[in-house]
């Protein structure tokens, strides 16, 4: 029995490996998805449990570096934005990149994000190149809608590359699952630890190096708190740490987040997310005051130790597995049950010797997963600064809970705030169970919850 499963999982990954290369996936990425390929066959499962693992409890604070302002200025000089721009937001029933949808005033995501980089270079003479890594089905809008902010290239680099792609596998013979009802469910991303792979093998990584850049900033393109800072480029580049992380404090609402642990067996800052925590472990992992800090996504790293990096491990840094079992079709139970592999971008930590983390502050972590954090980006309760940031306007930002079944798709959302967000600066929870539409000019305070279904009038003052 054994050795049949032996053949049938050699079977599969050359069945995988032959898709890949027919669908023209990169070779630096079928070489990636082997050694994936490989642990799974193996039985790893990615999971890292508490025992092995001490709690990170006192990171470098953003608020206690002093950086002087020409030193700052110089580092981000040599920095380049890349944005995660992959999502189509399809847990909010969208169907193009998520980074199209209107957050202010009319204005999207990438909109912002190219407003924030235009008024950096402008503040501090950085040239700032700003580069997508987008999916095949985010590229062509997310172009044209960058198109329409002049001058956004820099020196001929390129706005984009384009992340790879991996097929699904079959749980019970790890061979790539067959869909023909719809063939691009037999596709799924690898993660966005995909980033270096995909920053390799489309030729950027060299393009930045030979004009001249020496530091990335990534984040995701949901988090309009990620922007271009000199200070925080100051002080990487002034610790000689070949890759950081930005760190917030953690609440309650954040137990979902992946953290940083310290590895026990070499003292290793390692990043743990929910799919590697044990299920019998996971009060661990949502206690805000065993792990402190949560893990932003936001990255830094040495462009030229990622190359070298990459070079002497033939493209594979060998991130954590990442096995994600699913059904072929989200939406259908009945469908087959499949592996996704995948790694995670902030895992990187781990692969550079020397890598570190700085906590900031909550500001610079604003990310927008469900219509509930976007309705209160949309409302009173933050302001879009001078420089291009948005920023909480009030104490606290009020939490909000809208009954998914009527508002967790855009269209529904949409239909049911016709006349924007109301005004929540005063606001500190609203909860809403039952299908509500809301007039204009309508107010919320203090906390309010609506049941049942009705319609709030215009210039109501919900309290």
């Amino acid at each position: 029995m054994h050795r049949r499963l032996v053949i049938m999982s050699a079977e599969g990954l050359r069945q995988a490996q032959n898709k890949m290369r027919n669908a023209g996936v990169s070779p630096a990425a079928i070489d990636v998805f082997s050694h994936y390929y490989g642990e799974l066959e193996a039985g790893a499962t990615g999971l890292i449990p508490e025992e092995t693992i001490t709690p990170l409890l006192d990171p470098t604070q953003l608020a206690d570096i002093d950086i002087p302002d020409t030193d700052a200025n110089d580092a981000l000089a040599a920095t380049a934005v890349i944005k995660l721009n992959g999502g189509l937001g399809t847990s909010m029933g969208m169907d193009r990149a998520k980074s199209l949808l209107p957050v202010r005033d009319g204005q999207s995501f990438l909109d912002i994000i190219a407003a924030q980089v235009q008024r950096a270079r402008a503040t501090t003479g950085a040239p700032l190149p700003l580069v997508l890594m987008n999916s095949f089905r985010t590229r062509d809008d997310s172009l044209a809608a960058l198109s329409a902010h002049d001058g956004i290239e820099v020196d001929g680099l390129p706005l984009d590359f384009l992340q790879n792609k991996e097929p699904k596998l079959r749980v019970d013979d790890l061979t790539p699952v067959q869909w023909p009802t719809d063939p691009d469910l037999e596709w799924c991303p690898p993660g966005h630890g995909d980033i270096y792979t995909a920053l390799l093998a489309s030729g950027v990584l060299d393009a930045l190096l030979e004009a001249g850049f020496r530091y990335a900033s990534a984040s995701n393109s949901d988090n309009l708190g990620a922007i271009p800072d000199a200070r925080i480029a100051g002080w990487f580049a002034a610790s000689g740490a070949p890759y950081a992380a930005e760190l917030c404090t953690r609440t309650a609402a954040d137990r979902k987040g992946g953290h940083l642990a310290i590895r026990s067996a070499d003292n290793q800052l390692i990043l743990r997310d929910t799919a590697q925590t044990p299920p019998d472990q996971m009060h661990f992992f949502t206690d805000e005051y065993r792990h402190p800090y949560f893990h932003t996504n936001n990255l830094w790293f040495d462009l030229a130790a990622l190359k070298k990096a990459l070079t002497e491990r033939g493209a594979v840094l060998g991130l954590p597995l990442i096995r994600n079992r699913k059904t072929v079709d989200p939406t259908d139970a009945s469908s087959p049950e499949v592996f996704q592999i995948e790694s995670a971008m902030g895992a990187a930590i781990e692969v550079f010797e020397g890598a570190t983390a700085i906590a900031v502050s909550r500001e610079r972590f604003l990310p927008v997963k469900t219509t509930n954090d976007l309705l209160v980006l949309r409302s009173d309760a933050y302001r879009l600064d001078a420089d291009g940031a948005l920023r909480l306007d009030v104490a606290a930002a009020p939490i909000v809970d809208l009954d998914p079944e009527f508002f967790k798709t855009i269209s529904d959302f949409d239909a049911r705030f016709p006349h924007g967000a109301p005004s929540l600066r005063n606001a500190a929870s609203l909860t809403v169970h039952g299908d509500w539409s809301f007039g204009a000019d309508v107010v919320v305070t203090g906390d309010v919850t609506l049941t049942g279904s009705g319609h709030v009038a215009d210039g109501t003052h919900l309290a």
